[in-house]
């Protein structure tokens, strides 16, 4: 499948969009005529930067109101159209958008649109120019991609064929099942764009909120089997008017841009193996990608800081124990249960405790590896020594890496053995002799439940893109959660299973990181599974946790949503434990307080219980943002 891009997708001058496209590894671009025109380089200049990054250039755009008009305005539009035809010429771009008509059109005539587009056809069959007629979704008189193409068929020129645009098509509601009907040669040019719900005029629902193949609710998967079907192999190109891909870094809006349309390709493959029986030969050739399982737990989580010693400690008043540090790097490894976290200071310099690495049991890692970088995840290399563990792992969208490990029967991990026990001395709170807690922690906690990760809000349909093609984890419906600093938006990643959980939050603004790989400042945190929460919270606190406090108007509103027992209140209370209850079960959790960018959690499930006690993330972060204000505590 030759891929291209519009230049109006990204930011930046003309030769730096270019640049990035190149880089990312598309065919193509379309140039949008804007960018052209305040280009301080002529026509010839840009056609050798193509030609120098291997990009072909595959239509100029746009080209609007033509049809549908009087005599005189005609002949007008006429003059127009030949000074683009000469300067595409210079360009050496074969094929112009033709936008149907939305301002200037007074005659609701399809003969007269079809005539109109003949004579254009005619002067552009002079400049070896081919017209790709659209229909947008709010064009006057023609806003149907089917009307269009009956248009196309009356004007009955070589040199006129249509354009699909899957926004246009899919935004009306409209069946793309026709494509398949459309003669593949009368198929100029097809552009994608994916989209959010939203309930909006459809003219600013396209110039707004238009986003890459997946990051939407757009059924582009099947659009592509029809348009595959059809017959049609020319570029298949993306269109994006998005506000923020047009303030963000043009080389990674660009590596996203890829990323959708990989992965696009290889859905449409596997959709037409599964529903037209094999491999049908149809002349669009489709690569797949390393086909892998989703993942089937946690391996680890890690933390990075200049100085990770509140860290242990609250590790170990938790129920952790240290296992010891790697024998040839600053790295501690706690563990409790099948829960494991590693405690990094190295390149940690001046560096607030935060989550910088996560690790997942898959099947296959160097096939999931293989898969990622495919899909434009750069990889990670961690210096090893020769008697090391060689981990496979990529870099998310935010920086996280991603270790993919692989999962054993047994749930054992060989890299742990290069872990040193630790040092007599080495004492956990509540203990004499420094090797374990002794009341029972580490049987309380069982595994790691979830991880959340804050996102900057430009990148954040990045991230549930990339998690989805990559590691396929699904997305649940995405939530909104208020906060004293606005909205936060949640959406949370999930195995088939729930074996692995990966709620993703928008970070609010102010808070993302600057540099070439983002991420964001917001407070992350990692959640341990165990057998019996109270527990755990009477043994944390005898250790001297520093439990998040949760206030007592919390408690009320909890007596009248659910009529608890006024003893399960005041217990609750006791020990800032939360509390909810749905149709499945029931979800207890209380939450440490925030060391630097992190904080931990610990939750029990009862029965079938699936969400995260959504209802008491207001009052987590409301409680976070009282504590991090002067004088609010430690």
């Amino acid at each position: 499948m030759r891929t291209s891009i519009a230049t109006v997708c990204l930011s930046g001058t003309l030769e730096e969009k270019m640049r990035a496209c190149g880089a990312a590894g598309f065919d193509g671009i379309e140039i949008f005529e804007q960018d052209l025109v305040v280009s301080p380089h002529s026509p010839e200049e840009i056609r050798g930067l193509a030609a120098q990054l291997g990009l072909s250039l595959d239509l100029y755009q746009p080209f609007r109101d033509f049809e549908g008009v009087s005599e005189d305005l005609l002949e007008a539009n006429l003059f127009r159209a030949e000074a683009k035809f000469s300067l595409m010429n210079r360009l050496g771009i074969d094929t112009m958008l033709v936008c149907s008509n939305v301002a200037t059109a007074s005659i609701d005539d399809d003969g007269i649109a079809a005539a109109q587009l003949r004579r254009l056809g005619e002067i552009a069959a002079r400049y070896g120019i081919r017209l790709a007629y659209e229909a947008l979704a709010w064009g006057r008189y023609v806003n149907d991609y089917e009307h269009a193409q009956r248009i196309v068929a009356l004007a009955d020129h070589p040199n006129v064929g249509t354009c699909l645009d899957s926004f246009h098509i899919l935004s009306r509601g409209a069946d793309p099942a026709g494509i398949e009907k459309i003669p593949a040669e009368k198929i100029f040019f097809v552009q994608l764009a994916d989209a959010p719900e939203l309930s909006l005029d459809v003219l600013s629902w396209s110039r707004h909120y238009r986003v890459f193949p997946g990051e939407g609710a757009f059924d582009l998967t099947s659009f592509m089997a029809h348009l595959v079907r059809s017959g049609y192999n020319g570029p298949v190109s993306l269109e994006i008017f998005n506000d923020v891909f047009r303030q963000t870094a043009e080389e990674r809006t660009a590596v996203d841009a890829m990323r959708s349309l990989i992965w696009l390709e290889e859905r449409t493959s596997v959709y037409l193996a599964e529903h037209d029986g094999g491999r049908p030969g149809y002349p669009m050739r489709l690569a797949t990608l390393p086909a892998v399982a989703e993942p089937t737990g946690f391996n680890f989580a890690e933390v990075l800081a200049d100085d990770t010693g509140a860290v242990q400690e609250l590790l170990l008043q938790l129920g952790f124990r240290c296992e010891g540090t790697h024998r040839t790097k600053p790295v501690q490894l706690f563990t409790a249960g099948a829960a494991r976290v590693l405690l990094n200071q190295q390149q940690g310099r001046g560096a607030a405790p935060g989550i910088s690495a996560l690790g997942l049991d898959v099947q296959d890692p160097l096939a999931a590896s293989s898969r990622a970088v495919q899909l434009k995840a750069p990889p990670v290399n961690r210096r090893s020594q020769a008697d090391e563990a060689v981990l496979q792992a990529v870099s998310a969208p935010d920086s996280t890496e991603i270790f993919l490990c692989e999962a054993t029967a047994d749930g054992t991990v060989a890299w742990a053995e290069e872990f040193s026990p630790p040092r007599a001395s080495t004492k956990e709170p509540g203990s004499s002799d420094g090797s374990s807690a002794g009341i029972g922690h580490d049987r309380l906690i069982t595994h790691i439940d979830h991880i959340n990760l804050s996102q900057p809000w430009q990148h954040f349909d990045e991230a549930v893109l990339f998690y989805e093609s990559t590691l396929s984890l699904a997305p649940r419906a995405a939530q909104e959660v208020p906060s004293p600093m606005g909205l936060v938006r949640s959406q949370v990643m999930c195995s088939s299973d729930g074996a692995v959980r990966l709620a993703l939050n928008i970070a609010p603004l102010g808070l993302e990181r600057s540099g070439p790989g983002g991420g964001s400042d917001y407070p992350q945190h990692v959640a341990f599974a165990c057998t019996d929460v109270v527990a755990l919270a009477r043994q944390a606190r005898e250790r001297g946790l520093d439990f998040l406090p949760v206030p007592a108007n919390y408690y009320e509103d909890l007596r009248a949503r659910f009529r608890l027992d006024d003893g399960l209140l005041v217990l609750l209370q006791s020990l800032n434990l939360l509390y909810d209850r749905d149709g499945d079960g029931e979800f207890l959790h209380f939450y440490t307080a925030t060391l630097g960018n992190v904080f931990f959690e610990v939750v029990e499930r009862r029965k079938s219980y699936d969400g995260y006690g959504a209802p008491n993330a207001p009052v987590r972060m409301a409680a976070q943002y009282q504590r991090a204000r002067p004088g609010g505590g430690s």
